[in-house]
């Protein structure tokens, strides 16, 4: 029988749901994954894990995954009531949006950010130098309420612990026989093109090395399987050297018209304790 895939809640840009089949194919089993880069949480949705450790670096986004886990009905309830026909129109679309980002209530922000996630343009997670979310109105005739998509969150996420941290805090985590997906904010197709980071902070080229050295470390020294997606670039599959390299070929972009994505390789580095 075909395993069921499942969809995350959210829309996320550069989201796994059309790789998960390749990345557990890559993941051995274990007792626990950790994810330093969560984002939707695709991978996270279609593994068979007895315990999660999930991070992201937006505590947004991290916010959110709490409520939903700690108060399941009340939040589901309450977001489903954000969907409705008066809440499409531009005009409500930037209150909701002025409101998430003056508000303090971190239940009332959780709730917005799942709101804006569905009626923002291209389901894209943007802010400005201020921290402000500034995606605009995506003009949607009927955004979709994953109420389905929620509950099989809510409920599998009682395994799992979420963190808002820098990635490197999520390698100490890590324990001998522990593995480790990593789908961070992706090197640029070349060293000169101008990319887009969701978070505020950015994510360097240092970083990118960083990251590749701390999978080389845990897997050789803490006997820790890691696994990272990236694009497949020159810079990447250098500084991936030490890992065993596949490239498989995918659509990187969230568009209104499918019609327009382009395919481009996507490198998986898979480092195994040695």
């Amino acid at each position: 029988m075909k395993k069921i895939k499942h969809r995350a809640f959210l829309k996320w840009a550069g989201g796994k749901y059309g790789l998960v089949e390749e990345i557990c194919r890559r993941l051995p089993e274990g007792k626990k994954l950790i994810e330093p880069f969560v984002g939707a949480g695709s991978v996270f949705l279609n593994t068979d894990y007895e315990r999660y450790i999930l991070n992201d670096i937006n505590p947004d986004l991290i916010g959110l995954y709490t409520e939903l886990k700690n108060n399941t009905e009340f939040f589901i309830c309450e977001a489903e009531k954000l969907f409705c026909a008066a809440n499409n129109q531009e005009k409500r679309f930037y209150e909701l949006r002025k409101e998430f980002n003056q508000t303090q209530d971190r239940q009332l922000k959780s709730l917005l950010f799942l709101y804006l996630n569905r009626h923002g343009y291209n389901g894209l997670c943007r802010y400005n130098l201020s921290g402000g979310f500034n995606v605009p109105f995506g003009r949607y005739k009927a955004p979709y309420f994953p109420k389905k998509e929620l509950y099989y969150f809510a409920e599998k996420s009682q395994k799992a612990t979420f963190t808002c941290e820098p990635f490197q805090q999520s390698f100490k985590r890590a324990r001998k026989s522990d593995l480790v997906y990593c789908d961070p904010p992706y090197a640029p197709i070349s060293l000169t093109a101008n990319f887009t980071n969701y978070s505020i902070n950015g994510f360097s080229l240092d970083e990118q090395l960083i990251l590749a050295k701390l999978a080389e470390h845990n897997a050789n020294k803490k006997k820790v399987t890691v696994l990272i997606s990236n694009h497949d670039t020159p810079f990447t599959r250098e500084i991936y050297s030490q890992s065993d390299m596949s490239q498989i070929m995918v659509s990187r972009t969230i568009s209104q018209n499918a019609g327009t994505r382009n395919k481009v390789g996507e490198l998986l580095a898979l480092y195994l304790p040695s």
